[in-house]
């Protein structure tokens, strides 16, 4: 991977240069051993949240149930109302604090303990055994045999711990962990709870070995590959031998280079570059084709004994930013056009589950999203694998504030940021999806910054760790606001002077005057709001800017603004993953096919009861079953020329798409009188129709549907079927006000692991078999188990009745 920047007068940032740091001495001998590296998910768990001591909890006192990883305990604990006394606090204000525990989505915090018995393998003696933890949320700590071996101070960072040496073979062993979400206002939003991503023992040899994330690869004028690796030598043995293979996407090796390397002595690790491997005619990793390389490292002694292989995917492409053209991905000007979400899941709370990732990933591809800002913490590797497979360029966040108040809340976060630091940059940097770093969030918005100047020092701090481990990626914070101070002038604040890439939350109306004053400027809307939906995209000179990520595009639990509420609700998307009118705004913002979609506004009585009392959390909707006689307000989102509107089939009228910034892509229709039948809009280009979308006044609910996400699912105990149930009229039309309670119940090899239907009001569980109707719709979220076979899921409201079958691949 390569990039380049404009340098600011003051920085220099570009591509270093790699050197030959080996000695190739001779060829080694074919290995001909067997790989010594070994993984082993561990994901089978008991679960307790007794009050407990790490001693207690080896013991297993308490009361226990078993878990399956990721898992988030947080998410099935009960919703908890604020108590009569409760106000907003407005004293922090990034923090939108309306109650007691109104960001962390009305859960209450507290402790999680997880236990694990096992008899290690006999086979294992004489190896190094890492026991790999990819996060604990919010901070935790690792016991082994009632041994603290280890732990987290910022959930979002994974950490590895040798226990090579505290095994008990032959006999039982317990791994111990507790889990903190620690109080209220240790952040701004929903965190989960628990060990909710992977856990695994990794076995290698002892003496010769990878260290953790030990491959940095990359890239120059995308026809030269370049490796450098990290070994840990435990040996006498002055040298070692290194095969490097690149294989392509079909399987086939394209190249293999074969290296002695001489260790440096009195290091026990030490990175060593291995190779700068021609690779002409390279396949681009782009958009639309993200092609994927595999890298793998294998390391044996001269005689061929095979100590140690690691492998890693990788893609050939070029980035590059400056203030003329904002961002080029090998060397076409692309914009992006993405979201900034938090890493919850919807239903399944912070339960990292690959396949729950790859949905969202591949729906917002369908509505022409190519980007991802990581807001604001590393996500799941997951995340960052699957953007790499479907061509999704990643803004990867470090943190929100750099405080210890939002640094996990236990240790001074100046303290674990010279840790977390490198953790994350050298576990992403070989995915070709990253395209920039971020290091906060909206520091202005902070007073209490180590330094006293605003995050200037902090950043400079962080930003020359970082470069020890990537120099092939700018960085930035995302600032809000940008100016210099509360105060005086409107000049960008000391912390945009020294960032790689300006990113302003909000403020792109800034980047023209501050473009003028500093010509140096390449700027990025790290967030935009979804209320100026359409101004704040079109108005940006999009020739120049870097682009721009929408916050909260898919609503999440967490961040509420008021009880019953119970998180964000102003996405495009609910969390049941149903698309909202307005998706269809952003489709036609972001993708060239032709679109159109109607909404219609809601008016009281037609929104949300919860408790007698209307909730307007969506004030648009796309069905057609509406009060006779009532006037309506309604939308026609299309990037077509012109739309005419027909009800039961006679025209309304023609309208022809504005072109201006603040109406574009969006026709608005007054006062269209209801009556019940069919709602049409069709585009119109250059004459000719392109696009159509009609809304039918559904009958009387006659029966469910089933629609499964994808044909078929794999019995590896991970993969999740999301399935959509529906209540229905005679032609099939869903009834938007059925609102039934149904129970779920599964035969075969699987199990509900979270139901949803969208209402982010509902104060119904996640977790469970039952959940009633929102909008005619609900979610069942399977998890499958690892024996295969037939799995049928069934439903019932108690008058109706009905099941589909989901067959698992061969």
């Amino acid at each position: 991977m390569q990039s380049s920047i404009n340098p600011q007068p003051k920085l220099f940032y570009g591509m270093k240069k790699n050197k030959i740091l080996l000695t190739l001495l001779l060829l080694c001998l074919p290995f001909v051993a067997m790989a010594q590296r070994d993984t082993l998910n561990v994901v089978d768990w008991q679960f307790s949240r007794s009050n407990l001591t790490p001693e207690s909890a080896t013991k297993g006192d308490g009361q226990w149930k078993g878990v399956r990883l990721p898992h988030d305990f947080l998410v099935e604990q009960p919703w908890v109302a604020p108590a009569a006394g409760e106000k907003a606090d407005n004293s922090d204000v990034a923090a939108n604090v309306k109650s007691r525990l109104s960001a962390r989505g009305f859960k209450e915090m507290g402790i999680g303990w997880y236990r694990h018995a096992f008899s290690p393998n006999p086979d294992w003696k004489g190896h190094r055994v890492m026991l790999e933890v990819g996060g604990i949320m919010l901070v935790g700590d690792v016991y082994l045999n009632g041994e603290r071996i280890g732990g987290t101070e910022y959930g979002y960072i994974g950490f590895g711990i040798d226990i090579s040496d505290k095994l008990r073979y032959g006999q039982e062993n317990v791994i111990v962990v507790k889990a903190d979400t620690r109080n209220p206002n240790n952040s701004r939003w929903y965190t989960g709870g628990g060990l909710y991503r992977d856990v695994k023992f990794i076995v290698t040899d002892k003496s010769l070995y990878f260290d953790r994330h030990p491959l940095y690869i990359t890239t120059t004028n995308n026809d030269t590959v370049h490796v450098r690796a990290t070994i840990c030598n435990y040996t006498k043995a002055p040298v070692g031998c290194v095969v490097v293979n690149i294989i392509d996407a079909n399987g086939h090796s394209l190249s293999k280079t074969v290296n002695t390397i001489k260790y440096q002595r009195r290091k026990k690790s030490n990175e060593y570059q291995l190779a700068d491997i021609p690779l002409p005619n390279a396949h681009l990793w782009d958009l639309d084709s993200p092609y994927l390389y595999t890298m793998t490292v294998s390391l044996t002694d001269t005689a061929g004994r095979l100590y140690d292989r690691v492998s890693e995917q990788f893609g050939v492409r070029t980035i590059e930013y400056g203030p003329a053209f904002g961002f080029k991905l090998n060397g076409r000007k692309v914009l992006l056009k993405g979201l900034a979400n938090h890493h919850t899941l919807g239903a399944l709370g912070a339960a990292a589950y690959p396949r729950a990732i790859e949905k969202r990933i591949q729906l917002l591809k369908s509505f022409g999203f190519n980007h991802i800002r990581c807001s604001h913490n590393p996500y799941s590797e997951d995340l960052y694998r699957l953007a790499d497979k479907y061509g999704m360029l990643v803004v990867d966040e470090a943190y929100d504030k750099w405080t210890t108040q939002y640094g996990g809340g236990r240790e001074e976060w100046t303290k674990h940021w010279q840790y977390d630091i490198p953790e994350w940059v050298q576990r992403d940097r070989n995915h070709p999806s990253v395209v920039m770093w971020s290091l906060g969030n909206e520091l202005q918005q902070e007073p209490n910054l180590p330094f006293g100047d605003w995050g200037v020092t902090p950043y400079r701090l962080l930003r020359t760790l970082l470069r020890r481990y990537d120099t092939t990626r700018p960085t930035t914070v995302a600032m809000h606001p940008r100016f210099r101070n509360w105060e005086t002038d409107s000049l960008p604040c000391d912390l945009a002077m020294n960032t790689d890439i300006q990113a302003y939350n909000y403020r792109y109306m800034y980047f023209p005057g501050d473009g003028r004053r500093f010509p140096w400027m390449t700027f990025y809307q790290s967030e935009a709001n979804l209320t100026m939906m359409g101004p704040n995209f079109f108005g940006m000179d999009l020739a120049k800017v870097i682009g721009l990520a929408y916050w909260g595009m898919i609503d999440y639990i967490g961040e509420s603004r008021g009880w019953p509420v119970k998180g964000w609700d102003g996405g495009v998307f609910n969390t049941a993953l149903r698309p909202k009118p307005k998706a269809w705004l952003v489709k036609a913002m972001f993708t060239d096919k032709p679109t159109v979609h109607i909404g219609v506004v809601d008016q009281k009585g037609e929104g949300t009861v919860w408790n007698g009392v209307e909730i307007k959390t969506d004030n648009m909707s796309d069905h057609w079953n509406r009060t006779v006689g009532k006037k309506y307000t309604l939308y026609t989102y299309t990037n077509a020329d012109e739309v005419e509107l027909f009800l039961n089939g006679r025209s309304l009228g023609r309208k022809r798409n504005a072109t201006d910034a603040d109406h574009r892509d969006q026709i608005r229709w007054d006062n269209i009188e209801y009556e019940p039948g069919t709602l049409e809009a069709v585009a119109y280009n250059n004459g000719r129709v392109v696009a159509r979308h009609k809304i039918r006044t559904a009958g009387e609910p006659r029966k469910l549907t089933f629609t499964a996400d994808k044909s078929s699912w794999k019995a590896d105990g991970m993969d999740l079927m999301h399935v959509r149930v529906a209540m229905v009229d005679k032609q099939g039309t869903v009834c938007p006000q059925a609102d039934n309670m149904l129970t779920f119940s599964v035969d075969g090899d699987a199990e509900i692991v979270a139901v949803d239907n969208g209402n982010i009001v509902s104060d119904e569980p996640f977790t469970g078999n039952r959940r009633s109707l929102y909008r005619g719709e609900a979610l069942v979220i399977l998890r499958a188990g690892t024996k295969g076979g037939k799995v049928v899921l069934k439903a019932t409201d108690g008058h109706r009745s009905g099941s589909v079958r989901l067959d698992y691949s061969k």
